[in-house]
């Protein structure tokens, strides 16, 4: 097993990818907490994930709670060699039609937290531990009406170079995973039935040299990979997994003869 008797903390793991990164990791040996705002979700995820796992009700944005929520880990599980901070939220901020508070929400949850949620981890880090963000592919892609989401995400990457610096003295590594368009709950935002959702996503398909939708597994195994030994000399790298939507969009179905 890849993380045989390694701790780990993974923020927004009651769903979609950092709850099928949390399965993935305990299938691998770790110990995880996960962490998230509905209790009754996180401990409907615990109750699948087994013993190895303990969840805390913490909000990425509430820096006092994700102190708490290291701390609770940390004393449950000792000393942590693994950090996903996961957790983020998207959200349409079109110039012209944009409010303050949706613009500056979405900063403070996937960059102000995300380097609040490694400053409290990384005294509680293992020398060694691997740290790893999570990005996107919509911080290179240009896509309208979400400058704030882009912004933040193109953020975590430059974050991420800053983070490896100063903490490779640790040897620990720092890395962005950068999906692309994956199968997971966030869709049912813009898409209401299943019906609907199976059309955005064969619409949205064409855009996709794989011509295809990622799936949650596919980001976990390479969050896995990333945290695992097998990564042990790759710093301050991005991964997308994409499907080839940032490197070679020109081969994408839509563009085919």
């Amino acid at each position: 097993m890849r993380l045989a008797g390694k701790t780990a903390l993974i923020t927004g793991g009651n769903s979609g990818i950092g709850l099928t990164t949390a399965r993935l990791f305990v299938a691998e040996g770790a110990k995880v907490a996960i962490t998230g705002r509905d209790k009754a979700r996180l401990d409907a995820a615990v109750a699948e994930l087994g013993s190895n796992a303990v969840g805390i009700v913490a909000d990425a944005t509430d820096i006092a709670a994700t102190e708490n929520a290291v701390a609770k880990a940390v004393e449950k599980f000792g000393k942590l060699d693994i950090v996903f901070a996961n957790a983020g939220i998207s959200g349409s901020t079109p110039v012209g039609g944009t409010s303050l508070d949706l613009f500056e929400s979405i900063l403070k949850t996937n960059i102000t937290a995300v380097f609040f949620t490694v400053q409290a981890a990384v005294p509680h880090l293992n020398d060694g531990a691997s740290i790893i963000l999570n990005g996107s592919v919509i911080s290179v892609l240009g896509n309208p009406g979400y400058a704030a989401y882009a912004a933040s995400k193109a953020g975590v990457r430059a974050m991420a170079r800053v983070m490896a610096s100063e903490l490779s003295p640790r040897g620990i590594r720092v890395n962005v995973v950068s999906p692309g368009a994956t199968s997971t709950p966030i869709w049912s935002r813009h898409a209401p039935t299943p019906e609907a959702v199976t059309a955005l996503e064969a619409k949205i398909s064409q855009t996709i040299p794989l011509g295809r939708f990622g799936k949650p597994e596919q980001v976990a195994k390479t969050v896995l990979f990333l945290a695992s030994d097998d990564a042990s000399n790759i710093q301050g790298a991005e991964i997308f997994v994409d499907g080839g939507s940032t490197a070679s969009p020109a081969g994408a179905p839509a563009y085919r003869g």
